[in-house]
């Protein structure tokens, strides 16, 4: 007669969890806890929750999957390193070492690229998303945004995989091209209608302080010169070769760059540079028309 399997109580697991996860430094503990039983679980965090609370139990297979994947986090790997995956607006996005993981403070950002393109009066705009990494930008403008036409450019040759699985996933129809955000798509000057990006702009000396960032999210698209407005100097130049006259600009920044894109951005001929809040009340994107 066969042996019943072992199980393990929902509640006990997240609250062991949780401990060695706060000991470890992890900013959201318990948040990351349920999120990693839910991964390890093939369900939801919210399920998660609910077993928890009315004394539900795992099994022993999903048991030691969750406790490898909460012994990876204790060394502060991404969380999105340990599940594969990273959730942005509506979309679920593979993930991993190479490429930069996409932040919540980023949704905010695409928003303003998003209504713009659902203003514009073009039948089909088009829009460019420079330096695209796991394609988060771009494949939102497409999906969200379905008359319009989006091209996307990474340089990272690591990143590059990640966007093309991330494209083919929801639909592949992302122009996507390696090279660089400077010269990118000479053949679309002056028929693009919106413009987005964000862009590498950590200073070069400014170390981040989260092991996460600092010792997982790649390089390339993390430092942006010695001021961390190198790659937007470019971008700028790229984007008013770009832009059909009245096109938008969008490019996400750190909170405490915001008057030196504003400058950057009016240096170059743009009007009505304007820098905007994200959720947190934090200066995150800055607009400008071309």
């Amino acid at each position: 007669m066969d042996q019943p399997q072992p199980t393990y109580a929902a509640d006990r697991l997240l609250r062991e969890a949780a401990a060695a996860l706060s000991a470890a430094g992890v900013p959201t503990p318990q948040v990351d806890a349920e999120l990693l039983l839910a991964w390890a679980t093939d369900t939801s965090r919210g399920a998660v929750q609910a077993r928890a609370m009315t004394g539900g139990a795992i099994g022993a297979e999903h048991v030691e999957r969750f406790r490898h994947a909460v012994a990876r986090r204790v060394t502060r790997e991404p969380l999105q390193h340990v599940t594969g995956e990273a959730h942005f607006r509506a979309l679920t996005l593979s993930v991993g070492p190479g490429v930069f993981v996409p932040r919540p403070e980023t949704e905010s950002v695409v928003q303003f690229g998003i209504d713009a393109l659902r203003a514009t009066a073009v039948p089909e705009p088009i829009a460019v998303d420079l330096g695209t990494g796991s394609g988060a930008i771009a494949i939102a403008m497409d999906t969200e945004v379905p008359n319009a036409v989006v091209y996307a450019v990474e340089r990272s040759a690591e990143a590059l995989p990640w966007t093309r699985r991330n494209v083919d996933a929801h639909g592949g129809s992302v122009r996507l091209v390696e090279g660089d955000l400077a010269d990118a798509f000479p053949e679309l000057d002056g028929q693009v209608s919106v413009v987005v990006s964000n862009p590498p702009y950590v200073p070069d000396d400014a170390l981040p302080i989260d092991p996460e960032v600092r010792d997982h999210d790649p390089a390339l698209a993390l430092y942006g010169g010695p001021d961390g407005l190198d790659a937007v100097r470019a971008l700028t130049e790229t984007a008013w070769r770009l832009l059909v006259p009245g096109g938008l600009l969008v490019v996400e920044h750190a909170e405490q760059q915001g008057a030196g894109v504003r400058a950057v951005l009016a240096a170059r001929g743009f009007r009505s540079p304007e820098t905007h809040v994200d959720l947190t009340g934090r200066d995150r994107t800055t607009t400008a028309t071309r």
